[in-house]
């Protein structure tokens, strides 16, 4: 996914530099316009005669650039391990474990439950259960299995840094029963201490705060040519937002939502008193 936002860049800087149109590019491969649009933002495959054609249009033609480019383009092919759970993986969620996947930085808000890379499978299940009350018992479970994959990317060899602000409502509403909740808090004690992850509890005793638009997630990536993403989901879809003013504001929301919480010390103090009271 990640060769596919990469290359998509790449290939709108060349058109921009050259000054041609979405319009102009898109015919020039037979398409339309907003193909170029979504090839340029890494949503769709990429053909080898489209990268070529595209190539040619904007100038390059020294084979070893050619070539360095279409190689990107081969690799942007390729299906990632997630894409073998496509039965129970909606597109739209796709593009974010992509994301994920190559993401040097995760910053995460939460509210309603705890972030899907913190579950322990028993808690993950109640929530599935909960959010699909008609998916039958083996979609369930592979949706567990899908989120319980996802969490490897955390003790990866090129594990990204994991700072989650949790909001204390996230560990008060119950998913599962008390074994499940207590389950679930002993399990953020333990990764909170892991030296890759930053955890934080925003406190009820708090009042109003940074996060009031509710959760959201920022992906930075290792590629210097990749601008920072936010990741909004919402109910039948998601929203990835790029653009760097709206990017900013994430990105101050989470730095105040990091100040005003408990440092992660105070926060895991707070989550053995949850333990306590569970």
């Amino acid at each position: 996914m990640v060769r596919r936002i990469l290359l998509g860049s790449q290939l709108r800087r060349l058109r921009e530099s050259r000054g041609i149109t979405r319009e102009a590019a898109g015919y020039s491969i037979r398409a339309s316009e907003s193909k170029i649009s979504r090839m340029e933002l890494g949503r769709v495959s990429f053909k080898a005669r489209d990268i070529e054609d595209l190539l040619t249009l904007y100038g390059v033609t020294e084979e070893t650039e050619r070539g360095a480019l279409l190689g990107l383009a081969r690799e942007a092919n390729l299906a990632g391990w997630w894409h073998s759970f496509g039965d129970v993986l909606p597109g739209w969620f796709q593009t974010y474990i992509g994301l994920e996947a190559a993401a040097s930085l995760i910053r995460v808000y939460e509210v309603q439950f705890v972030h899907g890379l913190l579950q322990t499978e028993e808690y993950a299940h109640a929530v599935v259960s909960r959010g699909m009350p008609g998916a039958s018992r083996a979609e369930i479970d592979r949706r567990v299995a899908l989120r319980l994959e996802r969490q490897k990317v955390l003790v990866s060899e090129r594990a990204p840094h994991f700072h989650v602000v949790l909001d204390e409502a996230a560990l008060r509403r119950p998913y599962g029963d008390r074994a499940v909740m207590r389950g679930q808090l002993k399990h953020l004690i333990e990764v909170s201490e892991q030296p890759g992850v930053t955890l934080q509890v925003m406190p009820f005793s708090f009042g109003g705060h940074a996060g009031e638009s509710g959760a959201f997630t920022m992906l930075s990536f290792p590629e210097s040519d990749l601008s920072d993403v936010v990741y909004l989901e919402q109910l039948t879809g998601a929203l990835y937002l790029d653009k760097r003013e709206e990017v900013a504001q994430y990105a101050a929301a989470m730095e105040k939502l990091a100040k005003d919480s408990p440092d992660p010390a105070e926060s895991r103090d707070l989550l053995r008193g949850l333990l306590q009271l569970s």
